[in-house]
């Protein structure tokens, strides 16, 4: 049976069935057809799909099609991360295969495990007890500061990102990416990037960071409280692992709108505080400190309204994925308007 998370593929991601088992079935010896392919609900940017055979349950993540951002979308470096990091403790999909010929079914794809888990729809895991709760926090937190513990050299990542001067890059790239959806000015936003570009960190700590580990993108294990997978890695790099954990951090500081999170309301019995969140973060990572955390607080929300405003861009070009798509994109606003009340109200 196909998971409930999954829908009709949409008839702007439909693609050529045939042509795909023919690619996969003579590189996995043990997939035979016919497939049966359903797409995933949500995932704004890459289309997902559920692929069952006859002989096991597999994922396909694909780039979508129309015209793409420059440096988006990239299911390549999706595949590396991931494949690097099997064995390492951080869980991952096992990845199969790559197809970087966007002729087999129309744009590059990758075939990955199908995880038998459950989304994180919800931050606040109101089917859960306090003790699940509990756990699956602390596995949170832990699967993100084994991440950044990894050895990214050892794992064969030496050349996936450059360590030096990442917050400064990011937060180029983030206007750019900008620059290139806007459909409408923000204020808070041209704000935010005279701001930051004047508050830059100088602190070139260097890790493998997922670039948008959130609930949305962690996949719950069927019968314990922790975490079974971690999905979505196309904004994976080498950087800075505070701009990682910040972008993480506003789980605690975000509406349900945005993160499915609960800043601003009532805090689960069972659920940490954002400050004991952080403190088991720093004993993982035996970082004594969080320096100059507002800075990267405030670029976590500028970089998450970029994000939001890719989406209505791709809304207004009609090559969006989620139906949801448009309340997504338009959270821009107010997450710029949020985090241009942070500055105002921090001495940094």
């Amino acid at each position: 049976m196909a998971p409930r998370e999954t829908i009709e593929v949409l008839e702007s991601h439909r693609f050529d069935v045939r042509a795909l088992e023919c690619y996969v079935c003579e590189r996995m010896a043990d997939v035979k057809p016919p497939f049966q392919v359903r797409q995933f609900r949500g995932g704004q940017s890459n289309p997902t799909y559920y692929i069952e055979t006859p002989s096991r349950r597999l994922v396909m993540r694909r780039k979508p099609p129309g015209q793409l951002l420059p440096s988006a979308h990239a299911i390549e470096r999706e595949y590396q991360v991931m494949t690097a990091l099997q064995g390492s403790g951080v869980p991952v999909p096992e990845t199969f295969l790559l197809c970087e010929k966007a002729e087999v079914i129309g744009t590059p794809f990758f075939v990955m495990e199908y995880v038998e888990s459950s989304p994180m729809t919800d931050a606040a895991l109101p089917d859960r007890s306090s003790e699940e709760r509990r756990g699956i926090y602390r596995s949170m937190i832990e699967t993100l500061a084994r991440l950044h513990n990894v050895d990214w050299r050892a794992v064969g990542l030496s050349d996936y990102g450059k360590p030096g001067a990442y917050v400064a890059r990011q937060v180029h790239r983030w206007t750019s990416q900008y620059r290139a959806s806007e459909t409408e000015r923000i204020d808070a936003m041209e704000h935010l990037i005279a701001w930051l570009s004047a508050h830059i960190p100088h602190d070139d700590d260097a890790s493998i960071v997922h670039g948008d580990f959130r609930p949305g993108n962690l996949l719950l294990h069927p019968t314990e409280p922790r975490i079974a997978a971690v999905i979505d890695w196309e904004l994976s790099t080498i950087g800075h692992p505070l701009v990682d954990l910040a972008h993480h951090a506003l789980l605690f500081q975000t509406t349900p709108e945005d993160f499915g999170a609960f800043g601003g309301g009532s805090r689960p019995i069972g659920v940490p505080t954002e400050q004991e969140h952080l403190d088991t973060y720093c004993r993982l990572t035996g970082r004594a400190s969080l320096p100059d955390w507002n800075v990267y607080v405030v670029f976590a929300m500028f970089r998450f309204a970029a994000i939001c405003q890719g989406i209505m861009g791709r809304v207004v070009s009609g090559t969006a994925n989620d139906p949801d798509a448009r309340r997504a994109g338009a959270r821009a606003r107010p997450l710029a308007e949020q985090a241009w009340a942070v500055v105002n109200n921090q001495r940094l």
